[in-house]
């Protein structure tokens, strides 16, 4: 059940650091914010909107809320295959799954068969240069960086699952950067006063909000296809690997994204800055971190929380205090049993289990907004 830290804020999350608090408080005093804000069990700090946070607007949206990476989310697949199905070893997926899907900072391929998974999606409203052009093509089907991963797990009847995390890629982050870019002149322009530049927000019937939901519905559009095609190309990989296997279900949802949505009689822009949609009977995937568990989810329609649930395990540690205050050592440690990047460990520490909050305890602090369907357990880890 939550608790009130602030006036306009409920939360949900029994380990919070204060900035998170600070920071979502001053969210919820924007004059266009309409109720309260929502924090999940995950949440932590972001850059202007607190990640794990949920925003009710109303005629006006914050792109930084949204925040750069558009659209991103996770992707799981059930299958037929038991863990008796597959091989003593994952090992021969790995260079399968490198080769498929690229992982890294601006890492795209030459898959000619990606113009035919993009030929719906057209190109954004906002005109793209040739470069970008190649960007929207090249990095279609690929994972990105920092905590984007590929996994293999278990559910509590050794059924094989698989789970894959990313986002709309280099495009996304840019359209993003260039509309909170707009955003935050837009306020120093119309000298409007914000106690975080970051929180800069575009009002509902501009040229410039219009602009904004455009871009930002086909960012949305980018990245659950971009999701698909690679659950595909994981779930053919994992087939060939074990050498059987068909798909049960797929479930595809978003975690950085806002829609128009009807809460407590009024239609609201719900922003879902590391959040995903928790409505009655909704799906979800929710994320541990490497050598935790995962969860598949169906939502319970909270009102409290505008429908929605945490996105993850939520970070305890930055990134720089995690590489500081943590080992490759201690990673590998964690990791033990799992096929994973191994050879990487010592650029994978900032992604430690001990730099996450424990998923469990996340869990815990959500019952009355989730209902847990089966919980995974990973036996492969590929981690961008």
């Amino acid at each position: 059940m939550p608790n009130q830290p602030a006036p306009n804020l409920l939360s949900w999350a029994s380990e919070i650091d204060e900035g998170a608090i600070t920071q979502a408080a001053r969210a919820a005093r924007l004059p266009f914010v309409s109720g309260h804000v929502a924090l999940m069990p995950d949440a932590h700090v972001g850059i202007g909107a607190t990640v794990g946070s949920v925003i009710p607007t109303e005629n006006a949206i914050i792109p930084a809320a949204v925040g750069v990476d558009i659209g991103c989310g996770m992707v799981a697949t059930e299958t037929t295959l038991t863990a008796a199905d597959l091989p003593d070893t994952l090992a021969a997926l790995m260079p399968m799954v490198e080769h498929r899907i690229p992982a890294g900072v601006g890492k795209g391929h030459d898959d000619p068969s990606m113009d035919r998974a993009l030929s719906d999606l057209g190109l954004p409203h906002t005109a793209l240069n040739p470069k970008q052009t190649k960007k929207v093509s090249d990095q279609f089907g690929t994972l990105g960086s920092g905590n984007h991963f590929v996994e293999v797990c278990l559910d509590e009847r050794d059924r094989v699952w698989t789970v894959l995390h990313s986002g709309s890629r280099g495009i996304g982050n840019q359209l993003a950067q260039m509309h909170i870019t707009g955003a935050k002149k837009l306020m120093k322009k119309q000298e409007i006063g914000l106690e975080d530049p970051d929180l800069a927000y575009l009002v509902q019937s501009t040229p410039e909000f219009t602009a904004y939901i455009e871009d930002m519905l086909w960012a949305q559009h980018y990245a659950m296809a971009s999701r698909a095609r690679m659950d595909k190309v994981l779930v053919n990989a994992l087939f060939r690997v074990a050498g059987q296997g068909e798909r049960v279900r797929t479930i595809n949802c978003h975690h950085n994204f806002t829609q128009q949505e009807s809460h407590y009689g009024k239609s609201l822009w719900i922003t879902r800055k590391g959040a995903i949609k928790a409505g009655t009977g909704d799906e979800g995937v929710i994320p541990g971190s490497m050598g935790t568990r995962s969860y598949i989810v169906r939502g319970r329609g909270n009102p409290e929380s505008y429908h929605s649930c945490s996105h993850g395990a939520g970070r305890r540690m930055s990134r720089t205090r995690a590489k500081r205050e943590l080992s490759a050592a201690s990673l590998t440690a964690a990791m033990s049993g799992r096929t994973w990047n191994a050879d990487r460990a010592a650029a994978l520490v900032d992604e430690h289990p001990e730099a996450y909050k424990s998923i469990d305890q996340v869990m815990a602090d959500q019952k009355d907004l989730v209902t847990v369907q089966h919980t995974l357990r990973q036996i492969f880890n590929y981690k961008g």
